[in-house]
């Protein structure tokens, strides 16, 4: 078992969730149940599962979640540029939330490379 709060990952994507909120509040109202929505509880599900799985007694089940992390990654890269097509989010405010989480991606992958399943 895995104390969640002193996971570097965890931390960086609860950080990012933060973000997230931010750049999605300048979003228009009509899209609070669209995107807005979607890119939320997608950046909610990175430190929630990473906490989820650190909870869990093998490592097996840890890596389960991690996936579940990094498949709300990648959804998360595609609603940013779809949010980037439509003009919610100009290209400068763009780079650095997928830099961050392209250094989010990696981290959870290495991590999870180092769980002995």
């Amino acid at each position: 078992m895995h104390q969640f709060k002193e996971l570097v990952i965890w931390q960086k994507s609860r950080s990012f969730c933060s973000d997230i909120y931010s750049i999605t509040s300048t979003f228009p109202n009509d899209e609070k149940f669209g995107i807005t929505n979607q890119l939320r509880r997608a950046s909610v599900s990175i430190p929630s599962n990473i906490a989820e799985g650190s909870s869990r007694n093998s490592n097996k089940d840890f890596s389960r979640f991690l996936e579940i992390a990094i498949g709300s990654a990648y959804e998360i890269e595609t609603q940013l540029l779809i949010a980037s097509d439509l003009g919610f989010i100009k290209q400068n405010q763009l780079e650095p939330l997928i830099i961050q989480l392209n250094e989010i991606l990696k981290m959870v992958s290495k991590f999870k490379s180092t769980l002995k399943i």
